[in-house]
């Protein structure tokens, strides 16, 4: 009888290779499993020697050919080129021009205007007189940026290794040109009326508006009639003019008669009575034909001649009304007390306050009247930029509403205010700004740039060519033999004093008054890199 197998009885594993050796020692085992990380830091550790060991520098060509020690012997470390071409090194590669040490005249070292030989030009040159005088001119016109005078940055050179090291960092140079330069003066500007241009027309008696004759917007002449009022006022004073008209006559005529019997059946006295009587009239008359001039209504001719009667009579109805209208008013109304609101001045009518049957009185305006085509400009300016503004100077305008070629206008300064504004603290600046073709609103904002001083025959570099190095403003001057072949890779370093900042067609241009000489050539892209080089060594040397 077989044996019965429990259901829930273990059941051993084979055994293993390593359990069928149990001899073999741990040491060994765990030799084995630190292996791998052995290695990886030995790996990790011969790197960081390897490192120091060449100064984390890839080796040079010249070493995996076996001529690392020649080319380590040739190489500058301190210029950075090979010290066989290196011109600090071997100045006899490119001796230094003579120095001529500070300029007091002109504020730089080494000047060009007082010593041209200085400049980097193939063939050397004279600094015309005129060029000596635009200098002192830009330069007493306004205070200057200034270099220090001790500082010796001039004297350095900084050289390429080569035409490909050049065309690598992007270095470009430009030639120092000519062009016409403005110096400008900015300033919020504000447009109105002109005052003395504008005006605000007002009934000469009272009465109520019987008619509006132009509306907000026209155009009118002087003398045009504006609008119409029905005064009881007119009609008392063409009725006192009228009556002192009838006793003049009749008491002329009284004189006439008694003349010639005088000192016979008339009394001398009597005579003089009536001539007495005669002048007083004369007098009332004038005194109504004054009243009448005042009310806008003249009875003389242009010679102060007065009107003959027949001529009075026809314009006493409508006095003081064009013909025209005055024969039109006869067929509308049977009124005589019409008193004409005419134009001032030519201009447009820019605000209307007259209505039809309202009352008006002297004191209030009806129309509002403007000659547009002439404005005033209103510059706000600090009080050190008002000295240099002067009446007659040309002034450009503009504001966001014009653009294109045609976005500035022109106008001329014609007062400095001797006052600040008491609120603002700025000096205000009377500008005439013609406008004739209404283009320009009142009460508007804009910009307005002052021409300070223009210079036809300025001397400018491309404004990325000029730095400053924090006690002086400098420039990259390439030398003159720098695009000779075999020669230095050199530019010199050259202070300068800069002027007025343009916009030309080929970008920002900045004024150049002193340093630099027409023909020379500058650094412009990338000229950056050159100043980084030159602040490096700068440094290096502190």
């Amino acid at each position: 009888m077989s044996a019965a197998v429990h259901p829930t009885a273990a059941v051993e594993p084979p055994a293993t290779a390593e359990q069928a050796r149990p001899g073999r020692p741990l040491l060994r085992r765990a030799l084995g499993n630190l292996f791998p990380a052995a290695v990886t830091i030995g790996c990790v550790a011969g790197l960081l020697g390897l490192g120091r060991a060449t100064d984390w520098r890839l080796p040079r060509a010249a070493a995996l050919r076996g001529d690392a020690g020649k080319e380590e012997d040739d190489w500058c470390k301190e210029h950075g080129v090979p010290e066989s071409g290196c011109v600090e090194c071997r100045p006899d590669l490119l001796p230094r021009s003579p120095t001529y040490g500070w300029c007091r005249t002109h504020g730089v070292s080494e000047c060009p205007l007082c010593h041209p030989d200085v400049a980097q030009l193939s063939a050397r040159t004279e600094v015309a007189a005129a060029d000596r005088a635009r200098a002192a001119r830009a330069l007493a016109f306004a205070p200057r940026a200034e270099n220090d005078s001790k500082c010796k940055k001039h004297l350095r050179r900084l050289q390429l290794p080569s035409d490909e090291m050049a065309a690598r960092i992007g270095l470009a140079f430009a030639p120092v040109g000519r062009t016409r330069i403005e110096e400008v003066l900015h300033a919020p500007a504000e447009v109105t009326y002109d005052p003395t241009r504008v005006a605000r027309v007002v009934p000469r008696a009272s009465g109520t508006v019987w008619r509006v004759e132009k509306q907000a917007g026209d155009k009118v002449r002087r003398g045009e009639v504006l609008a119409l009022i029905d005064s009881s006022e007119v009609g008392r004073v063409k009725a006192e003019f009228q009556q002192a008209l009838v006793q003049l006559e009749l008491r002329r005529e009284t004189l006439a008669k008694l003349r010639p019997m005088a000192g016979t059946t008339v009394a001398g006295k009597d005579v003089q009575a009536a001539e007495a009587a005669a002048e007083e009239a004369e007098v009332r008359l004038l005194a109504a034909e004054e009243s009448l001039a005042n009310l806008g209504m003249p009875l003389r001719t242009a010679d102060a001649r007065t009107l003959p009667p027949a001529e009075l009579a026809r314009r006493m109805q409508f006095l003081g009304l064009p013909d025209a209208l005055a024969a039109d008013l006869a067929h509308r109304t049977a009124s005589s007390n019409l008193l004409p609101v005419t134009a001032p001045l030519d201009g447009e009518v820019v605000a209307r306050t007259a209505v039809k049957d309202e009352a008006t009185d002297p004191a209030r305006p009806l129309f509002v009247i403007a000659d547009t085509g002439r404005m005033r400009l209103t510059l706000r300016v600090r009080p050190d930029d008002a000295e240099r503004i002067k009446p007659g100077q040309p002034v450009r305008f503009t504001h966001p509403g014009h653009a294109g070629p045609t976005a500035w206008d022109a106008g001329t300064v014609v007062w400095v205010s001797p006052a600040a504004d008491e609120k603002t603290r700025t000096v205000p600046v009377r500008v005439d700004l013609p406008n004739p073709s209404d283009r320009h609103h009142a009460n508007t904002f804009g910009t307005a740039e002052v021409v300070l001083r223009e210079e036809a025959q300025a001397v400018v570099v491309p404004s990325g060519a000029v730095h400053w190095e924090g006690c002086c403003h400098v420039v990259f001057v390439r030398d003159e033999n720098y695009e000779t072949p075999g020669a230095p890779k050199v530019v010199h370093v050259r202070k300068v004093r800069p002027g007025a900042e343009n916009v030309a067609a080929t970008g920002p241009v900045t004024e150049v008054l002193v340093g630099l000489l027409p023909g020379e050539w500058v650094a412009t892209a990338s000229s950056g890199v050159l100043r980084s080089e030159l602040l490096k060594n700068d440094l290096g040397a502190g």
